[in-house]
């Protein structure tokens, strides 16, 4: 009996593998190109398949190339064997399994790297490498940032595409809609998209003679006889929006088959090709299989020699127009698959049947399969527009462009630049917070037809961060970083030391970590390039330091709060800003604009922070307000246990003849809610109709509920945790109190001021100013000022608050546009 380690146990011996990967990667990255080396990928190593498969037979029989050391990463055991026997004892084709140490070193050192998908994200091309992407068809259902859920789905995608030297297109369909449309490559993609058709489909064109054995090698794999039978294979999509998580609901393909077979007749026979990412769970289907097609064989071959051709959103029917023969369409769940995934083109313009019941397909193929039938109406117009170089030299002229660098009289081309002002905003781990929210609101606010807007964000993780990713724009570029930097531990180690120990900027000149940072930013971004580069959140030396590493650009960063006082904070006898944002502070030097949230704040940080960068280079911008919709009938329910709360506060919101106080913020040391508590005391005990609402989590929230019970205030002050719809609970309250020691432009007091609620601040370093006009009324930072403040809007002395939303959104897209750097000093 295996003997069943802890989990604390197994999980370390996952750790222990991870580093002993990451070493691997880093000791790799070390060795020397080989630049006559190239690396053949397929669909994630299920194969030797695809263009990469047209290629690498074509460069292996072309004796220009014959120095040439060809090696495929490949993971399934068939395709293994297979590659094997057919290239026994050829001595400059070998295979590495894809993801163990010798696939590592293959990748980090090819000279030539040719993939129809993606290599894992710890990949970063090497200065030196050739990397073509050719991917694996042009695409008929929704692709990257235009599928649901596209922008995460797509984030190892995009970083593959955004690394790539070449890109490999069809047809100016998928140059536009998919690269340059669907993975937003318009504007920052600096490699080349050659349009000069796809190898693969060179692959469908054969004689008499070979087209014979490839039918009889069929028949042989598959233990069938097929004389003189029909060929039609039955393709259809995989179900799923990446690799990693196919749908695998392929039971009902058998029966689709069957009745396809019916109408057909005995002269045809209809045999299922699934996609490499599921063919092994097929597999295990009895019913399918003695119809599965053998994935050795490669796709286009078997198209080469199908009489005709059965899917429903496959890419597959494009490369299948290149043979004139006839392509139906099952579709019996076309309706509801357009609205989950949706589709460029639309169902009942494809070029063949299109039908939801396969026996009416079937019938309807079989009619167009007739000696003599005419081609489907739509079909020639279709294989114009998407075969139009398909005339089987494009396996010739993708090696010309790549392997031998002849771009003249070949359709090379580089990605459209539209002229707009390319720009990159780092968020932060995009939280429930004050800087996401301005964040989200700014990005979302910028005039589209001026700026090119990119987002850069750690990949969401919990509900939370997913719901504030989505609320950005759908024109807004999303890169994630997913996977670490590369680099030997102890490298790592002694950055990191160097980093906390000295200055980072010095450290990493001197002791040669610019290579590690310059690999990072490459690792995430590529060739791409950027006008105007911003760390909106701030806080991280991390990103602070990476964003320094950008092709050249302006580079700015933001200033959230009183800086030189954050860094000074406290929070349970500790001070967890003190280090790390000393070394932001010393980062401040190398950046272009340092941009605070409120002219006043901007006062501030220029005097306090005067060391760390010249008084020219502090800016003002300040935030947006987010859209204050109409109110909701109650406040969003969230889970109150998790916070250790009771449900009181939602009876007390509801109580009447109640005046009302409510403050929303992070429990923490700075916002000072113990102030606040302690002048509501003084309040409460004068006008017991009062009620006090503290909104939102942190550390102090065990500290502040205690001071409640110890003041007696449990049932007039009531502290709700963190809430997903806090404007509910300030739509039902009756004036804004924010107690704070030190402040930026806090985004709820312009969400008060949005809903025309009085306002009461203590005199923060930026108060002046946080708001337009002087509606605000300002105490000093004590607890009688404050609470003399609170009774001055039970007096009637404290109007209501107002904001002109699009006057002043008016006004910071212009202050904005100040930041801008001069249009003449972009480059490609």
């Amino acid at each position: 009996m295996p003997i069943r380690l802890p989990a604390a146990a197994r999980t370390a011996l996952r750790r222990a593998g991870r580093i002993l990967a990451a070493e691997q990667i880093a000791l790799s990255r070390l060795r020397p190109i080989q630049p006559r080396t190239v690396l053949y990928e397929s669909f994630a190593g299920n194969g030797a398949l695809c263009n990469p498969e047209a290629i690498f037979r074509a460069l292996l029989a072309d004796p220009d190339f014959a120095d040439l050391q060809h090696v495929w990463a490949l993971s399934e055991p068939h395709a293994i064997s297979a590659l094997r026997r057919e290239f026994r004892g050829v001595r400059n084709v070998r295979i590495v399994r894809r993801g163990g140490a010798a696939y590592w070193r293959a990748l980090s050192t090819a000279g030539y790297l040719v993939n129809n998908a993606t290599f894992p994200p710890a990949f970063g091309k090497r200065s030196g490498q050739v990397y073509l992407n050719t991917w694996h068809g042009t695409p008929l259902k929704l692709m990257g940032f235009d599928m649901p859920g596209g922008a995460i789905e797509s984030a190892n995608t995009l970083r593959n595409l955004l690394a790539a030297d070449y890109l490999l297109a069809a047809n100016p369909f998928m140059t536009e809609v998919m690269y340059e449309g669907a993975y937003q490559l318009r504007n920052v993609y600096r490699g080349s998209i050659v349009e000069e058709g796809y190898p693969r489909i060179d692959r469908q064109r054969m004689t008499d003679a070979e087209a014979s054995l490839v039918r009889a090698e069929l028949a042989r794999s598959m233990r069938m006889p097929l004389a003189d039978r029909r060929l039609v294979v039955f393709a259809p999509t995989w179900r799923g929006s990446s690799f990693q998580s196919p749908d695998a609901d392929l039971a009902h393909l058998a029966d689709q088959a069957e009745r396809l077979q019916s109408e057909l007749g005995d002269d045809a026979i209809v045999l299922v090709k699934t996609h490499q990412v599921v063919h092994e769970l097929a597999r295990r289907i009895p019913s399918l299989q003695r119809l599965l097609l053998p994935q050795t064989l490669p796709t286009n071959v078997l198209l080469g020699v199908a009489d005709a051709l059965v899917t429903d959103y496959s890419s597959i029917f494009f490369d299948y127009l290149a043979t004139g023969r006839p392509i139906g369409f099952l579709v019996p769940d076309g309706d509801a698959y357009a609205a989950e995934r949706g589709t460029y083109l639309p169902l009942d313009e494809l070029p063949g049947p299109v039908h939801t019941d396969p026996a009416a397909l079937g019938s309807a193929l079989a009619s167009l399969m007739a000696p003599d039938a005419a081609r489907h109406p739509r079909y020639d117009e279709w294989a114009e527009r998407f075969t139009p170089y398909e005339d089987g030299g494009a396996t010739a002229r993708v090696i010309d462009v790549v392997f031998r660098g002849r771009t003249e009289g070949r359709r090379v081309r580089t990605a459209t630049r539209d002229g707009r002002t390319r720009l990159l905003f780092y968020l932060g781990g995009i939280r429930m917070n004050g800087i996401t929210t301005s964040a989200v609101n700014l990005l979302n606010s910028l005039d589209p037809e001026r700026y090119d807007v990119t987002a850069l964000m750690a990949l969401p993780r919990g509900e939370t961060t997913r719901r504030n990713q989505q609320r950005l724009h759908p024109g807004i570029r999303q890169v994630f970083r997913i996977g670490g930097m590369n680099g030997l531990k102890v490298r790592q180690l002694a950055r990191r030391v160097a980093d906390v120990s000295t200055d980072p900027l010095r450290a990493h000149r001197r002791l040669g970590h610019r290579t590690l940072w310059h690999d990072e930013w490459t690792r995430i971004f590529g060739s791409a390039k950027f006008d105007w580069v911003a760390d909106f959140s701030g806080y991280s030396p991390f990103w602070a330091h990476l964003m320094l590493h950008s092709p050249r650009a302006v580079r700015a960063i933001w200033l959230h709060n009183e800086m030189a006082a954050d860094r000074e904070r406290t929070v349970g006898g500790r001070q967890p800003f003190r280090h790390s944002l000393g070394r932001v502070f010393a980062m401040y030097r190398a950046y272009d604009q340092l941009v605070s949230v409120s002219p006043a704040l901007t006062a501030l940080n220029r005097d306090e922070l005067a060391a760390y960068a010249p008084a020219d280079r502090f800016r003002t911008l300040r935030n947006l307000p987010d859209a204050v919709g109409a109110p909701s009938p109650a406040p969003r329910q969230s889970d109150d246990s998790e916070h250790g709360l009771v449900e009181g506060w939602r009876t007390a919101l509801a109580e009447p003849d109640r005046r009302r106080f409510v403050t929303v913020g992070r429990l923490s040391t700075e916002k000072n809610h113990a102030r606040l508590i302690r002048s509501f005391a003084r309040v409460h005990a004068d006008a017991p109709h009062t009620q006090l609402f503290i909104v939102g989590g942190g550390p102090l929230a065990g500290m502040l509920r205690e001071q409640v019970e110890q003041s007696g205030l449990d049932a007039a002050v009531f502290l709700t945790g963190p809430q997903d719809d806090p404007l509910s609970i300030m739509r039902r309250s009756d004036c804004f109190v924010l107690s704070s020691d030190y402040e930026g432009q806090p985004m709820v007091l312009i969400e008060a001021a949005q809903l025309g609620l009085p306002i009461v601040s203590t005199a923060f370093g930026s108060a002046e100013g946080a708001l337009p006009g002087d509606a605000m009324h300002i105490v000093p930072r004590d607890d009688d000022a404050l609470a003399s403040g609170m009774r001055a809007f039970l007096d009637g002395d404290v109007p209501p608050t107002s904001l002109d939303v699009a006057e002043y959104t008016a006004e910071v897209l212009a202050q904005f546009d100040t930041l801008m750097p001069d249009p003449g000093s972009s480059t490609a």
